[in-house]
């Protein structure tokens, strides 16, 4: 069993109640547009951490991350990128792949929309953390925290940190 704490575009703010939450997971997975290497410092000190690189993020971001992470963790198939779109809409630079060689798994951000849904047609479940920094239209900053255990989803939780907030000290301070 292993129990994840997900994460998307940060672009450069990492709310310091992130640390609060994710207290008690294992890993931290971060779907990309991490807007500063100081972001995946911070929470690779404190816990082990599997990012990608976004449509934002900088050469030394993108030498650090991969634009893909597709590994097997508790007998589960995961894939993360950053720009994956979502069921019956998937992305063209990852379409193909995921309808050929579909993951248990399948996470990515970009949209800022938090989205949690399972294709049926591929046997795939996807989440998309929406965004837990101070950029962009999303008017709710979120997170996911969930556990796998032996190829089996459980206790997805949606975590709202609340809305776009400057005036809040910012962990990568």
């Amino acid at each position: 069993m292993v129990k994840i704490g997900l994460i998307s575009d940060t672009h450069g703010f990492l709310d310091q109640r992130v640390f609060h939450h994710f207290k008690d997971v294992d890993e931290i997975w971060h779907a990309g547009d991490i807007g500063d290497i100081a972001v995946t410092d911070k929470l690779e000190a404190f816990k082990p951490l599997r990012a990608v690189y976004g449509n934002i993020d900088n050469h030394v971001i993108r030498v650090t991350h991969p634009l893909h992470q597709r590994f097997t963790i508790e007998n589960t198939d995961v894939w993360i990128t950053h720009i994956g779109g979502y069921p019956n809409r998937y992305a063209p630079p990852v379409r193909e792949e995921i309808y050929n060689n579909p993951p248990d798994l399948f996470i990515c951000g970009h949209s800022h929309i938090l989205k949690v849904m399972y294709d049926k047609d591929i046997n795939c479940l996807h989440m998309n953390p929406g965004a837990a920094g101070n950029h962009g239209f999303q008017k709710v900053r979120t997170l996911i925290r969930f556990t796998i255990d032996n190829g089996e989803f459980k206790d997805v939780e949606v975590i709202e940190l609340g809305p776009k907030d400057f005036s809040l000290p910012n962990a990568i301070d």
